[in-house]
């Protein structure tokens, strides 16, 4: 009886050291579209566009209503996300190209991605979609702290694929599972959801208790504008008939996003899964130098992709978090793509010794523990051009571009967050101030070590071409010889 006795109470005291251990940190999903309008989703304005899953989460959790990414737009918003590091840091401001031959074309390997210190604390990792930091195997995601990826490495990719070619590069590249190529036969964006629920479907069945993080980095909507037949059906009462494939496209990502939560709650893992919602930088404008793009609604801001005014950098942004987030929460304060990477490393444990990481840990604010901003002011840079740039507090925002109408601005935010009125020299003391802040923050800073894509791709072709000339005039110039 004393042996029986003794074995229960061993029994029972593994039971209680295991759920003392069980982990219970948050496993944590970053969803991004790609190229969104701003008024392109029902939790942020009056769209056609149905997209119910998104707000249904966004009804669920939080919405920062001052949600900005770092750059305006796509390879650039990616690294400062993926670092936690302003991308200025490294010198990172351009477009990473293709081009897996060249050592050095992607996200510098002295950056650690976010996915990495989770990866080092126990984490399962992965990266499911668009890549656009490097082709060369040393960038591949893979080596920069995702345990599984399926997608692909270029910018951009056709959404059909019966436009897959083994023989092209860029947007016609096959799909890569880890570091194998595979082919895809369905649209791209339900091949990439349905992947992502398998993967909360397989990391839940081998080790429910290991907590995962899921970096889901849609290409969609970003062109080509193509899209199911059926979903476009839905939209042909829109008179662009541009707007009708995009609004597909936007439906499209968002029912994908509802596998994925769907596949949280059938597996037990939607209550303690953080999810942040936003896009890599506004929609296409029609501006000068591409009207034909006029199919994302990014009022009510000005501008688009590629500016720095709020409809290129002003991002719809929402967490979700059923075990910690209030539902319907509404936040005002000044919040970053940066901070996703501070407050995923923060609710791991992760290591931050390095001190590089620039972002605020949401948690407190999400959580109503904390008020006010997170952030003081918010910075960019396109330093390729010539002086562009923006500093943006609670009360203002001054900046420096060559839009019409623009140019050297100050906006009141307070009284002006659309920016219609330009009052630039109006209150030159709080110019002064902003104008320190960014010059303060701009010293860490260090100019681009990349081409943008057209100059570097003129470059690349450049060196072969001279390569092969040199290579030619050798041999013309090199004596033959003669055998006996």
């Amino acid at each position: 009886m004393l042996k029986v006795t003794k074995l229960l109470y061993f029994i029972l005291l593994l039971v209680s050291l295991s759920v003392t251990y069980a982990d219970e940190r948050p496993n944590i999903i970053v969803i991004l579209a790609d190229d969104l309008g701003y008024n392109d989703l029902g939790f942020t304005g009056n769209t056609p566009i149905q997209t119910p899953n998104l707000d249904e989460l966004a009804a669920g959790g939080v919405i920062f209503k001052n949600g900005y990414v770092t750059h305006p737009y796509c390879g650039p918003s990616r690294a400062g996300l993926l670092t936690g590091r302003y991308q200025a840091r490294f010198g990172m401001e351009n477009n990473v190209s293709y081009s897996p031959y060249d050592p050095n074309m992607g996200l510098p390997l002295s950056e650690k991605t976010f996915a990495k210190r989770l990866q080092e604390v126990g984490y399962k990792t992965a990266v499911i979609g668009k890549w656009h930091l490097g082709g060369a195997e040393h960038f591949q995601p893979n080596n920069r702290g995702f345990d599984y990826f399926y997608g692909f490495l270029d910018g951009g990719h056709h959404y059909n694929p019966d436009q897959v070619s083994l023989n092209s590069d860029g947007y016609s590249l096959p799909l890569m599972r880890n570091k194998e190529v595979v082919l895809f036969d369905e649209y791209l964006t339900t091949a990439l959801s349905r992947d992502a629920a398998q993967f909360v479907a397989d990391i839940s069945s081998q080790d429910k208790d290991t907590p995962f993080m899921m970096y889901l980095s849609y290409n969609a909507p970003h062109a080509p504008l193509q899209a199911p037949a059926e979903t476009i059906k839905k939209y042909t009462h829109l008179e662009n008939t541009n707007r009708q494939i995009y609004a597909a496209m936007v439906d499209e990502m968002d029912q994908g996003i509802g596998m994925v939560v769907d596949a949280l709650k059938k597996h037990n893992q939607y209550t303690n899964t953080l999810i942040f919602f936003l896009s890599d930088n506004g929609g296409l404008y029609p501006d000068s130098w591409w009207p034909q793009f006029d199919w994302a609604d990014n009022s009510p801001y000005r501008h688009g992709k590629v500016a720095l005014m709020e409809g290129g950098v002003k991002v719809p942004f929402i967490a979700h978090w059923p075990a910690k987030i209030p539902k319907g929460e509404k936040f005002d304060g000044l919040v970053s793509a940066l901070d996703l990477a501070a407050t995923s490393v923060a609710l791991a444990g992760a290591d931050t010794s390095d001190g590089k990481l620039e972002g605020v840990d949401l948690t407190p604010y999400m959580t109503g523990e904390k008020t006010g901003s997170p952030s003081q002011a918010l910075f960019w840079r396109l330093e390729e051009a010539d002086h562009i740039w923006a500093v943006r507090t609670m009360e203002s925002k001054y900046m420096n571009q060559a839009l019409p109408g623009v140019n050297r601005a100050f906006f009141d935010m307070t009284t002006d967050p659309t920016e219609q009125y330009n009052i630039v020299d109006s209150n030159l003391n709080e110019q002064t101030k902003l104008a320190k802040l960014w010059n303060d923050w701009n010293k860490g800073n260090m100019n681009n070590i990349l081409y943008q894509s057209n100059e570097y791709k003129q470059a690349r072709a450049l060196f072969y071409k001279e390569l092969f000339e040199k290579n030619k005039q050798e041999a013309i110039n090199k004596k033959t010889y003669t055998v006996k």
